[in-house]
């Protein structure tokens, strides 16, 4: 474990509030414990973060570098709509069966 660092921070009166509850119902021991809680939740968050940025730079970088032939608008959108009709057909079909 690091040596811990002391450090002045200034809160809002809203957020001074609930460290003091977070202590005096006992969750944390002391106001340093929440904030480093927070801090490590923060840091947590800003890994995934960057983890979700990192894969959505690959997807569209692989899209990009993609040889395929593009599909055009038109023709995407007669697909989905055709996909989503077979579906709707096969939920119905279903249906009808287990009524049966």
């Amino acid at each position: 474990m690091e040596p811990a660092e002391k450090l002045s921070v200034t809160v809002t009166p809203a957020m001074a509030r609930m460290i003091r509850e977070k202590v005096e119902d006992g969750t944390f021991g002391s106001a340093s414990e929440v904030i480093r809680a927070a801090l490590r939740a923060f840091q947590r968050e800003e890994e995934e973060h960057a983890q979700r940025m990192a894969s959505i730079r690959a997807r569209v970088k692989a899209s990009i570098e993609d040889t395929r032939p593009a599909v055009p608008l038109e023709e995407a959108i007669d697909r989905v709509k055709s996909r989503i009709s077979q579906r709707a057909r096969d939920n119905d079909d279903t249906a009808s069966r287990r009524r049966s």
